[in-house]
């Protein structure tokens, strides 16, 4: 499996997200944090050498396994928040659109989303926040909305892995068990 050595599982995190977490998060509100160890303890400082991930891609799997009846549009924004960056100081990409339970995977570019030249990518990230968003776009926070209980109570699965350059997604590197790298 030499196609798939340098791939690594960024995070790999399942739970249950309500209206009170979404309320309560902090420092901001609709954001689930994946920090220290829940992040892969083999997540390299340097993502452009000597392994180059920053021109690669990464692989974003969603299972989504508790969502509320109705079909309300939502999506997560994932955004990597580095250990320094410039302009900004952090960059997203997202888990597309869904309306009801199942799993979404979607292969993204590193350089094609938001921000993303926001992260000095010679120093690491140290977190990754989650948001819950409905499909309105930047703003569109679930807990915001007065449809909230469209949102919540959900239960997801989501699983980043990186691929670098020149590399397809592997699925022998998703983990059988969350968590497990």
């Amino acid at each position: 499996m030499a196609q798939s050595a340098n791939q690594f599982v960024l995070f790999d995190v399942e739970f249950t997200y309500t209206k009170a977490d979404a309320d309560n998060s902090t420092p901001s509100k609709s954001h689930y944090y994946v920090k220290h160890d829940m992040l892969n303890p083999k997540t390299p400082k340097d993502w452009t050498s000597p392994i180059d991930y920053r021109n690669g891609t990464v692989h974003i799997r969603l299972e989504v396994l508790e969502k509320p009846p109705g079909g309300a549009p939502t999506t997560w924004t994932l955004c990597y928040i580095p250990n320094k960056g410039q302009k900004n100081n952090y960059g997203c990409t997202n888990t597309g659109i869904y309306t009801e339970k199942g799993i979404y995977e979607s292969d993204v570019p590193m350089t094609s989303w938001w921000e993303n030249e926001s992260i000095i990518w010679t120093e690491g990230v140290k977190q990754m926040d989650l948001v819950i968003k409905d499909d309105s776009g930047g703003q569109g926070h679930a807990h915001k909305r007065k449809d909230f209980e469209k949102f919540f109570p959900t239960k997801v699965r989501i699983t980043m892995i990186q691929v670098p350059a020149g590399e397809k997604y592997n699925p022998d590197v998703l983990p059988k068990t969350v968590g497990a790298y």
